[in-house]
C-alpha cells in the first residue's frame, strides 16, 4: 500500500534519515521505534509530503537546506514529489507529534476544521464515529481546545484526523507525555479503529512496551538509519530489542 525504498533527508550537514526503507500493507498496522532525534519525526513529515513545505519554507527564509531523496509508492504509483494537500486527498493523512490542535476553536470546530476533505455524509458518519470511540470528547464538545487535558488534546488530535478520511493514518508519538490509563485507551483505540474503518497505521514511539501489542510489523530506528525489522514476535524475542525498549535484561 505505502512503501518508502533509500529515504535520505538531510539538513545542511547533518543526516537525518539514512537510506530507510519502510512498507505498510492494508490494514496493517506498522510500527516505527527509537530514540528522541532517531528520525520518527522526520520519516512522518516525509511520509506525509510536509517535507516539502518545511523545505520551501527554509529557503525561501534563507534558512537550514534541506536536501530530501529517495521514492516514496502509494498504491503502486510514484508519489514523491506530491504536496501534502495532494497526499492528504489519496487518504495519507498525519496525526502530528505534541497534537497541534487548534487551541482557541472548540473540540467540535477542531473536528469541523479535520473534514474538510469529506462530503457532508462522510463529515456527519464520522463525527458519530469520532464520539462513539471517544465519548469523552462529546461531553466537552463546547469546551475551546486550550483548556482540554493532554489525554484529551490527544483524542481530538486522532479524532481530527480520522474526520479526514485517511486511508493510511500516521501517527507521530500518540502517548508521548500521557498516563499510563490514557496510553492504554489511546492504544486500544487505535486498534479499533484499523478494524472498524479498515485503514492502515503506522505508528511512532520512543516507548514500545505499551505499543507493541497491536502492531503487525516494526522497524527499529537508530541515528536515521532502520537498524532492524521484523514482525511483532520476531521483535519481542529479540534480546537487544526487549533490553533496549522494554528495560528486560536477558539472564
Amino acid at each position: 500500500m505505502l512503501e518508502a525504498t533509500g529515504l535520505m533527508v538531510f539538513y545542511e550537514n547533518m543526516l537525518a534519515l539514512n537510506n530507510i526503507d519502510i512498507r505498510c500493507e492494508a490494514n496493517q498496522i506498522v510500527g516505527v521505534f527509537g530514540a528522541n532525534s532517531a528520525g520518527k519525526s522526520t520519516l512522518m513529515y516525509t511520509l506525509s509530503g510536509i517535507m516539502h513545505d518545511i523545505q520551501k519554507k527554509e529557503q525561501m527564509a534563507g534558512g537550514e537546506r534541506i536536501t530530501v531523496m529517495g521514492r516514496i509508492d502509494y498504491k503502486g504509483q510514484n508519489i514523491s514529489s506530491l504536496k501534502p494537500s495532494q497526499r492528504a486527498k489519496r487518504g495519507i493523512i498525519l496525526c502530528p507529534e505534541r497534537r497541534r490542535i487548534f487551541k482557541e476553536s472548540s473540540v467540535l470546530e477542531n473536528l469541523r476544521i479535520g473534514g474538510y476533505l469529506a462530503s457532508p455524509a462522510q463529515a456527519k458518519k464520522t463525527l458519530q464515529y469520532v464520539f462513539e470511540i471517544f465519548p469523552a470528547l462529546e461531553k466537552i464538545k463546547k469546551r475551546m481546545g486550550g483548556f482540554l487535558s493532554g489525554g484529551e488534546q490527544q483524542m481530538l488530535a486522532i479524532g481530527r484526523a480520522l474526520m479526514a478520511q485517511p486511508k493510511i493514518l500516521l501517527l507521530d508519538e500518540p502517548l508521548l507525555g500521557l498516563s499510563p490509563l490514557m496510553q492504554a485507551t489511546l492504544i486500544k483505540a487505535t486498534r479499533e479503529i484499523r478494524d472498524e474503518m479498515n485503514i492502515a497505521i503506522i505508528v511512532t514511539e520512543q516507548y514500545a512496551r505499551p505499543v507493541f501489542p497491536i502492531v503487525d510489523y516494526g522497524f527499529i530506528l537508530e541515528n536515521g538509519a532502520a537498524v532492524m525489522e521484523g514482525i511483532r514476535e520476531e521483535l519481542m524475542n529479540n534480546p537487544d530489542v526487549r533490553s533496549a525498549y522494554f528495560g528486560v535484561e536477558e539472564t
